[in-house]
This record gives C-alpha cells, sequence and structure tokens, in this order.
C-alpha cells in the first residue's frame, strides 16, 4: 500500500489545512493495472463473463452481415436460401434483421453478464475493505476512490470485450462458410462487420462500467473507520 500511495500529491491548502490529496491519472491507472494483476483470478472471472457475452453479440450481428451481403448480390434466391436457413428476411428493404429468439437471448446473455460483473466487483470491494479504508485515512477523497475501480473496470471491459468481438467475428466467418460456402466471405461487407464489432465492444466495455458503478460508489462513499473495523 506505501508503495501505491507513494505517487500521491498534496493538493491545495485551505486555512493552513492540508484537506485533502491529489492522484495523477497516470498513478490512477498504475495502481488499477496493480490491483488487476494481484487479483488476477478475480478479474479474470469478470473477462471470461464479458468474453462469452460480447462474443456471443458480435457472432449475431457478424451473422446478420453475412446475411446482408449475400442478399444484396443474391436477390430473390439468396432471400429464399435465407429465409429457408432461418433468418429473417424482409424482402422490400433489401434488410436482414435478429428473429425474435436471437434477440431474446442477446437480451438475456448481457443482463447475466452485468449480474456477474457486478456480483464479481461486490466481492472485490469487500476483500478491499482495509485498503480503501487506510487510502481514506491518508486523505484520499472519494472521487479517487471512484476513479480507481473505473479504470480497473474500463480495462477488464477493454479487454474482455475487444478478445470477445475477435472470437465472434471468427466464429461467425467459420458458421457462414460452413452454410454459404465462400459466398460468405465474398460478399461480406467488411465496413459493416468492422463496425459490428466496433458496437460490441462499446457495449461489452458499456457493460463492465456499468456493472461496476454500484459497488464503486459503495466503496468511494465508505467511511473510513468502518473500512477498518468490517470483517471480511
Amino acid at each position: 500500500m506505501s508503495k501505491k500511495l507513494s505517487g500521491l500529491r498534496s493538493g491545495p491548502s485551505r486555512g493552513g489545512i492540508q484537506r485533502a490529496i491529489s492522484l495523477p491519472w497516470a498513478k490512477s491507472v498504475e495502481i488499477s493495472y496493480k490491483s488487476l494483476r494481484v487479483r488476477l483470478f478475480r478479474s479474470m472471472i469478470t473477462v471470461s463473463s464479458l468474453v462469452l457475452a460480447v462474443s456471443f453479440l458480435a457472432f449475431v450481428l457478424i451473422n446478420l452481415d453475412v446475411a446482408s451481403g449475400i442478399l444484396r448480390h443474391g436477390g430473390e434466391d439468396a432471400a429464399a436460401m435465407l429465409t429457408r436457413a432461418g433468418y429473417d428476411v424482409d424482402a422490400a428493404t433489401h434488410s436482414v434483421a435478429m428473429t425474435a429468439k436471437e434477440r431474446w437471448i442477446v437480451i438475456l446473455s448481457l443482463l447475466v453478464c452485468t449480474v456477474g460483473i457486478v456480483n464479481a466487483q461486490l466481492m472485490s470491494v469487500t476483500e478491499r475493505f482495509s485498503e480503501i479504508g487506510v487510502m481514506k485515512c491518508l486523505g484520499a477523497l472519494d472521487s479517487m476512490i471512484l476513479r480507481i475501480f473505473m479504470l480497473e473496470a474500463a480495462m477488464q471491459g477493454l479487454l474482455g470485450a475487444g478478445a470477445g468481438a475477435l472470437f465472434g467475428f471468427l466464429f461467425s466467418l467459420l458458421a457462414g462458410l460452413a452454410r454459404f460456402g465462400t459466398l460468405a466471405v465474398a460478399h461480406l461487407p467488411w465496413a459493416s462487420a468492422l463496425g459490428s464489432m466496433g458496437i460490441a465492444v462499446l457495449a461489452g466495455c458499456g457493460l463492465s462500467l456499468l456493472g461496476v458503478l454500484y459497488p464503486a460508489l459503495l466503496a468511494a462513499r465508505m467511511r473510513p473507520i468502518k473500512a477498518l473495523r468490517a470483517e471480511h
């Protein structure tokens, strides 16, 4: 802890009293990174749930891109083939949308992922009561504690969502090749596919930040004496 707080700087004095300390962003990132390394197993649980949820979302979105590309180049024959394959094809607009079943599965997977992140972060906060108490006794503001937890969530979100989007892309391409042959790759709109991966990454990062918000606020508002006395 003493090493982690070595980068803290005294803030502006008010009436001759050093009211609080400030923590540079670079030091916040360093503390968050080291904290994730120390709690690697718990961090991997959060990252794994993100990988699963985001990979499924990316898989569904890029599958739609594959089908849209085939529909755009294949016309009515392609529309009939995609309909037989189970896609929700709109012949009037020449577009392919998620089926109701896919929408529900995607929503449920993201919801389960969020609940898992909240549980993992609540456990993380519980394990770090003493650390939070010491930091607040040294003058750390609520915003400083909140920033550290949010940075940790952002790092986990980027890692998990990035890996999930990549896996989803690869699996959707393999599934397209298995179902439609080389048409899946030949007519794939790559810009749309990259956009779908970007949407999946943003969704994963958003879920990670949303899931950590309540535990982070809980930790930030904790009184130092309560944190130091807490049993865990």
